[in-house]
């Protein structure tokens, strides 16, 4: 399983998050939006897959980063946990 790892003391906001979402995964065309992101979680990217959120509960963009959540628990669901989402 590929783990990927992600530091939100490191991301100011939502598009930073996607720029550093497409860097981190190599994909040069990413849309930086929630519909491109569950495309890339269920089937844009090799699974099984795990990401780990790191620090999201204090985050100042944490409603935006919520919404990011969210989509990552659906892509949980539809794949049958092959990628997965955790939040410490």
């Amino acid at each position: 399983m590929q783990l990927v790892s992600f530091d939100l003391q490191d991301v100011n906001d939502e598009q930073d998050f996607y720029r550093l979402f497409a860097e981190k995964f190599g994909l040069d065309d990413f849309g930086d939006n929630l519909d491109a992101l569950w495309d890339v979680l269920t089937g844009g990217v090799p699974l099984p897959l795990r990401i780990v959120l790191r620090h999201l509960t204090r985050h100042s963009a944490g409603v935006a980063l919520q919404r990011i959540l969210a989509v990552m628990q659906e892509a949980e669901t539809e794949t049958a946990g092959a990628f997965s989402v955790r939040v410490c």
